[in-house]
Formats: C-alpha cells, sequence, structure tokens
C-alpha cells in the first residue's frame, strides 16, 4: 500500500518556524513521531527531501508530508471496565478516570488507557500518531480525569487534529482553585513553554519560545474564602495550560503540587491537581454534526466540593 500523503502550504505568520514545529502546530501530531518522519526521508518541501528537523520554513513552502503504515503494535490489549461516553464506527469518547496515562512510554507499556482502548476497539484504532499512541490526537494528564476524543480510523484522526488545530472544539473543564477570584469571569492570555529551568514544567514565557495560549474561566461557586470552584474553556490546548494559567494569576489548582501548594489539613491525601474534563463537543468526522458530550464529575471531586460546602 501507497504511503498516505498530506500537503501543507507555510502561511505568512509562521515564517522562520522550525519545520518539526510547525508540522506539530498544524497536524497536532506528537513532535517525536514528526521528527521521525523527517528523519527518515517522509517530508518534502517544494519538492525536494527534508532531513534535519530545525530547517525553518518560508512563507509559501508547500510541505509534503508521507506517512508510512502503521508498524506492528508492541503493546497489548488490557480488559478493562472503560466509561465509554460515546461511540460509533470512526470514534469514541471515553471518560478517562484519575491516576490514569493515557498512552504507553518507555519503561511504562502497560495499564495505560490506550492498552484498554485495544482491547475495546479490538486493535481498531487510527494508526496516525506512532505505534505508541493508537487512536490518541489529544491528551489529558494522568490526574486529571474527563472527556477524551479517541479516534478509530485515520478519516476521523485527521479531522480532529484539524480541528484541534483551529481551535474550534469545545473544552470546558471545572477545577477547584485556591483563594476568590475577584472577578466573576475573564480571560487569561499568556504564552506557554518549557519552564527555563526545570525541563518537566511548562511555563508562561516572555520571548519567542512560547506558544500562544488562551483560559476564558468563570465562577461557579465561592466556595469559601479559600477556595473557588471554577470552570474553564479551552480555547487553545497547550500542555498543562489551565494549570500553569491559573497558578499564574495566583489561583492555582488544589492539589497541583507542580504549579501550586502541597494540600494540608483535610485534603492532604488529595493525590493531584482537582481537575476535570466536563464537556467535549466537536463536528463529526463524517457527518459534520455537532456532537458534545458531558462527563459527569468523579466521587473524589464531589466529595472535595461536599467538603468545601460544609
Amino acid at each position: 500500500m501507497e504511503k498516505e500523503e498530506l500537503t501543507l502550504i507555510v502561511p505568512a505568520e509562521m515564517e522562520g518556524m522550525r519545520l518539526d514545529l510547525f508540522l506539530a502546530e498544524k497536524l497536532s501530531f506528537s513532535r517525536s513521531y514528526l521528527q521521525k518522519l523527517i528523519k527518515s526521508e517522509n517530508v518534502m518541501r517544494n519538492g525536494s527531501f527534508i532531513t534535519k528537523t530545525k530547517v525553518p520554513v518560508c512563507c509559501a513552502d508547500e510541505i509534503k508530508l508521507y506517512i508510512p503504515e502503521p508498524e506492528t503494535l508492541a503493546i497489548l490489549p488490557e480488559n478493562m471496565n472503560l466509561d465509554i461516553l460515546y461511540e460509533d464506527d470512526d470514534l469514541l469518547v471515553v471518560n478517562k478516570p484519575k491516576d490514569m496515562v493515557v498512552h504507553p512510554a518507555a519503561g511504562h507499556m502497560a495499564h495505560t488507557l490506550v492498552n484498554g482502548l485495544l482491547y475495546h476497539c479490538n486493535g481498531r484504532l487510527s494508526g496516525i500518531n506512532g505505534v505508541l499512541r493508537p487512536g490518541i490526537v489529544h491528551r489529558i494528564d494522568k490526574d486529571t480525569t474527563g472527556a477524551l476524543i479517541v479516534c478509530k480510523t485515520d478519516l476521523a484522526h485527521r479531522s480532529i487534529a484539524e480541528q484541534l488545530s483551529v481551535h474550534s472544539i469545545t473544552r470546558r473543564y471545572q477545577a477547584v482553585v485556591y483563594h476568590n477570584l475577584m472577578m466573576e469571569e475573564g480571560t487569561i492570555d499568556a504564552p506557554l513553554g518549557r519552564h527555563p529551568v526545570d525541563r518537566k514544567k511548562m511555563a508562561v514565557t516572555a520571548d519567542q519560545s512560547g506558544k500562544r495560549a488562551i483560559t476564558h474561566y468563570r465562577v461557579i461557586d465561592h466556595l469559601n474564602h479559600q477556595f473557588n470552584y471554577i470552570e474553564c474553556e479551552l480555547e487553545t490546548g497547550r500542555t498543562h495550560q489551565i494549570r500553569v494559567h491559573m497558578s499564574y494569576i495566583q489561583h492555582p489548582l488544589l492539589g497541583d503540587t507542580v504549579y501550586g501548594p502541597q494540600p494540608t489539613g483535610r485534603f492532604s491525601k488529595l493525590q493531584g491537581q482537582t481537575l476535570h474534563a466536563g464537556i467535549i463537543g466537536f463536528n463529526h468526522p463524517r457527518t459534520n454534526q455537532y456532537i458534545e458530550v458531558e462527563a459527569p464529575l468523579p466521587p473524589y471531586f464531589v466529595e472535595v466540593l461536599k467538603t468545601l460546602e460544609k
């Protein structure tokens, strides 16, 4: 079977961007997978193969990406009790539980969401994002719960990836944050990039290394003088976006010890940030019908709210 071919034209506002970053921005594939494609002569610029990932692109460049057939998966299906919120022949929406990694990685090849999806879908998942991330077109953190789109077909994967790249997918999260917000609603527009010292963390950046990130928030309930229950809607979807943005305005998420304080007292045993992907909406890849799926709050989150309401 021939390799699948995708063609992109570089817009003026992305001139000078590294090739791998340009492709990652436009296609929402993992950068490591795209770098692998570049180095293995699967990317052409204006008719010539490019093998260096850091080559800058120019306005009006024609970039062709050749996607090889998926490799045989090296990860094993596992029978898990997945909470499927929506499913059809092209995709599904799963309610991811807390403390579950989305996809395998080196040294962590079992008990991930992908292992369970392989069993549930009998191996029928899109292969565009590489052998370790079948079906995965976007992610949420290990300790974040809620709605996640999984693609069964490459048609669905390309469509959802494109909707993500143009920020047309609805993504609303619920969170508990420290301190009373002065404004009932607002927008945080601050670019995000890797932390200059701790490369495992993200941070608001003042230089050109960051990508534009926009988070809209509104207060659902002033629980008490210490915490607020809020909803955040993502206009962009950067790594750790809500966690970093809320910490940036001095309202870190309860339980988020990476970007906020260690929880104490009644919440001292809370593991990970109190963040839930409650609603996700998208145009169906085959019918173009808008679909919106809601994931109910997990029991731990409900208990946190009940405790604070007391």
